[in-house]
């Protein structure tokens, strides 16, 4: 990464650099001249020297303050401190800043455009919740619920916005005045993905800590972050450097969009910022992509949250978190499902049953309907059967086969119960086993031909076993539930294109 360079080279041997002043600028002008960092750190290390000198002016040009140079060289300001705002390693324990400190790290960020914001002025969850979404600080409201229990709140998260602002600060450093939006995007995925070196976690890891990889301190700490987390860091420093974004949510992830006139240009966190094209989040269930604020975001943080405690069967902890996402996504219908669902493993019933009941099982952006609210009215799954459909699975062979026994046990209990036999045929699949998985999606054609993505499924599994007759029935169904949606999936394209390959449409 860019930031260890100079400390790389200044480890060799400080003494040797400082008495041979050839090898000191030539130590200078092998700095990068748009790194804050790399310029405080020489600075730090030879401030009597004319380099040194030269240094730090550069890094106050780049932090665009005007502090005098005294301001930053008062023994009460450790430049350690400052710098490693941005180049602290996950290992290493973090330095807090002094609170006159604090102070001028504000004052050389006042003129980010996050402080025009009302909600960087405001310091309560209740304040936060009363703002319209354009005027919420996203770092500033997520370090309140975030610390909301800690003595020491305010300073937590003014050390944390700091270090955002040195970040933003860094990132503008490397734009001109007539910087596109365009410009400021490569910038950032340059500086998080490639000089920080923020990552995706491993699946084994970020499954069962999730809120570890979400919430903004620990993405920061860690420099690891799940889809979520990362866009969260994302939208911080957009905010800082007024860049326009839009918050996309498919089922089950997040990125981010910049709406640029010649096409929105899509940004990808888990994979370095990249662009993907829209059609890829779009699946045979999913036939447009919702659009959230930052207002709602805050609500999935806490909806990820909520996860954990639901992965270790701590129903108490995860109604709470889902009420408090609530008050951020009160009309979001999944939000509805799940804390409808949690009500009924801790025994309140009727708030349960109310909310499953007054909620359409038809969410808008998809296909076919919700089956876990309706099966459960209609008394074809009992709380347990639930509970069950949720329990975790590790992506190996003895956790998919002890998860498979569970789910057998409840279908065989409740045959009418969909998820359950939607579940139990995913694991025949994982194992290898496609003629297992086939029949028991053929019992759930049967119980109900209106699922789209089933459809499909035995589409796909019926032309592996030659069976072309039923491959263009179930084809034909998937198209007619997805068209009465509006909705031309990708995946049935491509399975009909194949198909007609083997097998010509037999109706034509």
């Amino acid at each position: 990464m860019r930031h260890l360079f100079l400390s790389i080279i200044l480890a060799s041997s400080p003494l040797a650099a400082y008495n041979n002043t050839a090898h000191l600028s030539s130590l200078y002008h092998s700095l990068d001249p748009l790194s804050i960092v790399q310029n405080l750190s020489f600075y730090e290390l030879y401030p009597e020297t004319k380099e040194g000198k030269e240094a730090l002016k550069r890094a106050q040009q780049l932090l665009c303050t005007e502090e005098s140079t005294e301001a930053l060289t008062l023994p009460k300001l450790d430049l350690q401190a400052v710098i490693s705002l941005v180049t602290k390693q996950p290992s290493d324990t973090p330095t807090l800043l002094s609170e006159e400190q604090l102070k001028v790290m504000d004052r050389i960020g006042a003129k980010l455009k996050n402080r025009s914001l009302k909600g960087f002025g405001v310091w309560t969850e209740e304040e936060v919740l009363a703002l319209p979404p354009n005027e919420i600080d996203l770092a500033r409201a997520l370090l309140i619920c975030q610390f909301e229990a800690d003595q020491d709140a305010k300073r937590k998260i003014l050390q944390y916005e700091a270090s955002l602002d040195l970040m933003a600060l860094q990132i503008q450093t490397r734009l001109s005045s007539s910087a596109s939006h365009e410009e400021t995007i490569r910038q950032i995925n340059t500086f998080i993905f490639q000089e920080m070196g923020f990552r995706f976690p491993p699946h084994s890891v970020h499954a069962k800590d999730i809120d570890l990889y979400t919430f903004l301190p620990s993405v920061m700490d860690s420099r690891l972050g799940v889809c979520l987390g990362v866009s969260i860091l994302y939208l911080c420093l957009a905010q800082r450097i007024d860049l326009p974004l839009e918050i996309v949510t498919p089922p089950g992830h997040i990125y981010l969009r910049y709406p640029a006139k010649e096409g929105s240009l899509n940004i990808e966190t888990t994979a370095r910022g990249i662009h993907l094209p829209s059609e890829v989040y779009l699946g045979i269930n999913t036939r447009r992509l919702d659009s959230r604020n930052i207002k709602q975001v805050i609500g999935w943080s806490f909806m990820n949250s909520a996860s954990v405690s639901w992965g270790k069967k701590d129903y108490e902890t995860t109604v709470k978190i889902y009420e408090k996402a609530l008050k951020y996504l009160p009309e979001d219908p999944l939000l509805q499902m799940l804390l409808g669902m949690n009500y009924l493993f801790v025994g309140k019933k009727a708030e349960g049953k109310r909310l499953l009941e007054t909620l359409n099982p038809l969410f808008d952006h998809a296909v076919s309907p919700e089956t876990l609210p309706i099966d459960y009215l209609k008394g074809n799954v009992n709380i347990e059967g639930l509970k069950t459909i949720f329990a975790h699975v590790d992506e190996n062979r003895a956790s998919i086969l002890e998860k498979q026994v569970e789910l057998q046990k409840i279908v065989k209990k409740f045959p009418k119960f969909r998820a359950g036999l939607m579940q139990l045929a995913t694991t025949h699949l994982q194992l290898g086993k496609a003629g297992d998985a086939l029949d028991i999606l053929t019992r759930y054609h049967n119980i109900d031909p209106n699922d789209a993505t089933v459809e499909y499924y035995l589409s796909a599994l019926s032309l592996e076993r030659l069976d072309y007759l039923k491959a263009w029935q179930y084809l034909k169904r998937a198209e007619d539930l997805t068209g009465k949606r509006d909705h031309n999936p990708k995946a049935l394209k491509a399975l009909k294109a194949q198909l007609r390959k083997t097998c010509p449409d037999p109706t034509t």
